[in-house]
């Protein structure tokens, strides 16, 4: 133990780095945090907080893939990155499809219940979109990458990615609790069908872009 906390205490400068990097990276605007401020604002604070977790276990899969060895396999299997990006393309067009229709609708879509099955819904949708967004991918690699160069081998490797989760889990949940208010979900009322056709914009472009770069 002596020995881990003096090798974080040599590291920990570079570890800094890496999570401002992270937490920049994790709260840019892209699908996740649309994924959860939409739905935080339409469904309410429980359907937004499954929703962000669902976004976490997605990070935490590709943080341990990248762990793991992910970019050499992505370097040995040339489509493996094109098919997560064909994948997210397709999944960000019914995204995109869903907020057009809501957004056409004269009547908003009735707010979900808070059962445990509409919860697990939000949570699997949340966990979809980020395991299918290459930029998640691409931004492990890179956290992996700069942890590895800093050196302190797996321990270090261990410790940086924990706490780049953990940023993670409070940017994402803080995204869900402050979209869930009460004023943004007043706001969101006022201008539904205006928030939805400008989300179905932003989901149907990130789409495009990644159907682009991947055909």
């Amino acid at each position: 133990m002596t020995d881990l906390i003096a090798l974080l205490q040599t590291h920990w400068p570079a570890m800094v780095a890496v999570f401002a990097v992270f937490a920049v990276a994790a709260g840019s605007p892209g699908p996740a945090t649309l994924g959860i401020m939409g739905t935080a604002m339409a469904r309410g604070r429980a359907a937004g907080m499954a929703f962000a977790a669902g976004v976490q276990l997605g990070s935490f899969t590709w943080a341990t893939a990248a762990a793991i060895g992910l970019s050499a396999w992505l370097n040995t299997i040339a489509w493996g990155l094109t098919a997560i990006k064909i994948a997210g393309a397709v999944y960000l067009a019914w995204l995109a499809f869903k907020s057009l229709r809501s957004a056409l609708s004269a009547k908003p879509v009735a707010a979900a219940s808070s059962n445990a099955r509409s919860l697990a819904g939000h949570f699997g949708r949340g966990a979809l979109l980020h395991l299918t967004n290459p930029k998640a991918v691409l931004a492990w690699i890179a956290i992996v990458a700069l942890t590895q160069t800093s050196g302190g081998g797996t321990p270090v490797l261990i410790v940086t990615l924990g706490i780049c989760l953990v940023i993670g889990a409070v940017i994402f949940q803080g995204y869900a609790l402050v979209f869930a208010s009460p004023v943004m979900m007043a706001a969101y009322r006022k201008a539904r069908r205006a928030i939805e056709g400008l989300l179905a914009a932003m989901f149907g472009y990130a789409g495009w872009r990644l159907w682009a770069s991947a055909v």
